[in-house]
């Protein structure tokens, strides 16, 4: 049997549904992104897990110069070492026709027989290699479908000097290579950057690595430790020039990977609890406006016998349901949306399959946070129910002192007409409700703010990084270090204006317990073309013996400017060297570290040695330079500054980056629910007066007047409000975009502050048009009757 409470709840949700399908619409955002989020984490994390064990990606990766195939034996016998497999990799540069400048490319080894021990390969159209047939090969699947490439098509590539003519068998993916970049850049692009398979005896004699190997792979036990096995495995190696094994956690696709989860779930564990907390608050001055208007009703109740616990209860099962309405419609949405975005991450991170999952913890801690955060704001007022006796409650509440503004209006009388007055009457006398409302819009717009800051700051990333740290047209790298008489040889082609060299050196950096994985970039002593940059983006010099270190490594590292930094080089003599930090350097992408070039080769007594060049090019002779470059034999790759932007744009704008389109969207919804919410609080407030007014004589525009002059005051106030709340909010959803790869600064502007603030004016004037239209169609016999 349904109480007299359970139909007056209903009556109370009917009357109040606008208000609460604004408050639920909240919730279900916090919701949705809650779960939406936790699916995309949880997708990726059980995807990649099942990827790498179906297809048995190494846990240790061991790079060497060359070394014999009884090493691996050895290897095998390390303690924790499970399978061992060798292979041969090699730089390579792929010429296509309808391409100007050489595209970088990595050639991979498989088993002549049978499938590899160890990093398996994805066939995904065509066919295995023929070992017996050199020239075959497996195609990566996002190059050949960025280039428009397919089986039975040929492919030219220099490798070790020699030019080679390759027929492409099949396409393939691997999860070895889920984000593929080319080495030493951070910026993927799948069609600027190949990678492709040949049998071990192939591509062992292209690379005159016949009968040894120039990389292993081991698969680690449960139990091993990765540190010890890594110094084992280094000793090992030593003598066969090996330039130090890392662990998956460094491999370049896995890492981007992680950064990618890692990035996600920041978001989700910073932003739905804003907009819980919203609805927390808006429900707080729901229910407590609504026991203040019906104090009679629960003074009747309570004489009828109702007592402080039940009459508190059905207060509390209106919050509770509107929580729980949109906790449900949340974690439908989020469901929907997350497994729509999931198939967008399986294109992005090339993923043959997917395995969406949804953690239940998701759905219990959104309904849970949900339903206690609005309860929370509801207990907060229901406390004034149990104070209220049956003959209080049934007596008008006592007058407030209104002397003080009623003086002040006396003073401002002839300035505005009589509507104006009310408005500014309502407001003065109560103040705390004004204060309610403001702060409520003034969130609202805070999201919008922070959003637009952070859209901005990705833009800022992308030109600071290329337009002032990197000057240059383009950059050239060797396949090894060359003499520094290339650049006068470079300088002297037409079409090439300014060469700057650089030399980038990977190495092994250490403070302490912190360890970092990177490289040096040796550059001019006063670089033009590519430069470090301290907080006012002037160019740092590099002193002679010192190294100037990223910001974001510093924290790393837990380093500054004046500690000495420990540098264990990965080349040549691979000397350990001890080296002053002399500055930090701001960086909005990697985590780079810089020296003066001349003493670095000094360090490591290979003088005027470098790496690769950055060039100015005349644009009317720059397809010379390439198709010349394209002929050089020590030419490991060519990259094109715009090429590089573009690709990380699109970056910025795929993945983790894309959620800041969705979170945009989401705060100007939200904005709207918010400002709609307050419209329809003060029209419930004040119908009965609003028809008062009609009564003895104003029209529907003056009536209207007196409710949005209200609401416009409130809403202009709001503004500068929302705006300083918003430079702080900003800070925290950008530091959760952020990652070791990229940073993303919350980038104020005018104009973001404009385009929030007009966004905040849209919504009020579209909840002023639906609170109008209401206006309007006011029955003012029942408003007019008194609620008994």
């Amino acid at each position: 049997m349904v109480s007299s409470l359970d139909r007056k709840l209903r009556r109370d949700l009917w009357r109040m549904k606008g208000q609460a399908l604004a408050i639920g619409l909240v919730i279900s955002l916090g919701v949705l992104m809650l779960v939406m989020m936790d699916g995309l984490v949880n997708t990726l994390e059980e995807t990649r897990q099942a990827y790498y064990e179906r297809y048995r990606l190494a846990d240790v990766f061991i790079p060497v110069k060359r070394a014999p195939n009884d090493v691996l034996r050895i290897l095998s016998e390390i303690k924790g070492v499970s399978a061992v497999e060798s292979r041969v990799k090699g730089d390579a540069l792929i010429d296509l026709p309808e391409v100007s400048i050489p595209l970088r490319a990595q050639a991979v080894s498989l088993p002549d027989a049978g499938t590899p021990q160890l990093n398996d390969v994805v066939v995904t159209a065509g066919r295995m290699l023929d070992a017996s047939r050199a020239n075959e090969i497996l195609l990566l699947e996002s190059f050949a479908n960025a280039r428009q490439l397919t089986m039975g098509d040929k492919l030219t590539a220099t490798m070790n000097g020699i030019r080679h003519t390759f027929n492409i068998v099949g396409l393939a993916q691997s999860p070895e290579f889920l984000y593929t970049t080319a080495p030493g850049e951070l910026v993927p692009d799948d069609g600027r950057f190949a990678v492709f398979w040949m049998s071990q005896s192939a591509l062992g004699a292209a690379y005159d690595v016949e009968g040894a190997f120039n990389e292993a792979l081991l698969s680690l036990t449960r139990d091993a430790r990765l540190s010890s096995i890594l110094d084992q495995v280094d000793r090992i190696v030593a003598p066969y020039g090996g330039i130090g094994a890392y662990g998956l956690e460094d491999q370049t696709s896995n890492r981007f990977v992680t950064e990618e989860i890692s990035g996600l779930r920041a978001s989700a564990v910073g932003v739905p609890p804003i907009f819980v907390g919203v609805a927390a608050f808006l429900l707080y001055i729901v229910v407590s406006r609504m026991v203040q208007s019906e104090r009679e009703q629960i003074g009747l109740l309570k004489a009828f016998g109702y007592s402080s616990w039940e009459i508190s209860s059905h207060y509390l099962k209106l919050v509770i349901v509107i929580a729980a309405g949109g906790a449900i419609a949340g974690s439908l949405m989020g469901i929907a949306a997350g497994s729509n975005l999931a198939l967008f991450y399986q294109t992005y991170f090339k993923f043959p399959f997917i395995v969406f999952k949804v953690d239940p913890k998701a759905f219990i801690i959104g309904f849970t946070v949900s339903i206690l955060s609005a309860s929370l704001g509801g207990l907060l007022v229901l406390r004034k129910i149990f104070k209220l006796t049956p003959a209080v409650a049934m007596r008008p509440a006592a007058p407030s002192d209104y002397s003080q503004s009623g003086q002040f209006l006396k003073r401002i009388k002839h300035i505005f007409d009589q509507p104006s007055r009310m408005v500014l009457r309502r407001v003065l006398r109560q103040p705390g409700r004004m204060l309610g409302a403001v702060t409520g819009i003034a969130t609202g717009m805070s999201l919008s703010v922070a959003m637009l800051a952070v859209l901005n700051g990705f833009d800022t990333t992308i030109e600071l990084t290329f337009s002032v740290v990197d000057r240059s047209d383009a950059a050239i790298v060797f396949t090894h270090p060359v003499s520094d008489k290339v650049v006068f040889e470079l300088e002297s082609l037409t079409g090439v204006t300014y060469v700057e060299p650089f030399r980038n050196v990977p190495v092994m950096l250490r403070n302490g317990r912190s360890s970092h994985r990177g490289y040096i970039n040796g550059l001019t002593n006063k670089p033009t073309l590519y430069r470090a940059l301290d907080a006012g983006h002037n160019t740092m010099p590099l002193d002679q013996n010192g190294i100037v270190i990223a910001k974001p490594l510093a924290n790393i590292l837990n380093i500054s400017q004046g500690d000495f930094l420990t540098v264990e080089v990965r080349e040549g003599r691979r000397p350990v060297l001890i080296i002053p930090v002399t500055g930090v350097a701001e960086t909005l992408l990697g985590s780079p570290t810089y020296m003066d070039i001349t003493w670095l080769n000094r360090y490591l007594k290979e003088p005027q040695r470098v790496s690769g060049v950055y060039l100015i090019l005349d644009e009317l002779h720059s397809e010379e330079v390439y198709k010349t470059i394209k002929k050089l034999p020590a030419v490991a790759g060519m990259t094109l500054k715009n090429d590089s932007a573009a690709a990380f744009a699109k970056l910025m704008d795929s993945g983790a980056g894309a959620m800041r389109y969705i979170m945009a969207m989401i705060a100007g919804v939200i904005t709207f629910g918010i400002v709609y919410n307050a419209a329809r609080i003060a029209y419930a407030e004040r119908e009965r007066d609003l028809a008062s007014l009609r009564v003895i004589g104003f029209t529907k525009a003056e009536t209207a007047y007196v409710l949005l002059g209200e609401l416009a005051l409130i809403t202009l106030v709001a503004l500068p409000v929302g705006g300083v709340l918003g430079y702080y909010l900003s800070k925290g959803i950008s530091q959760g975009f952020s990652t070791d790869i990229y940073q993303i600064p919350a980038t104020f502007s005018l104009e973001s502050y404009g385009a929030a603030g007009i966004s905040v004016l849209i919504a009020a004037f579209a909840s002023g048009w639906l609170v109008k239209r209401d206006i309007d169609r006011l029955d003012l016999v029942t408003a007019l009757k008194s609620k008994e």
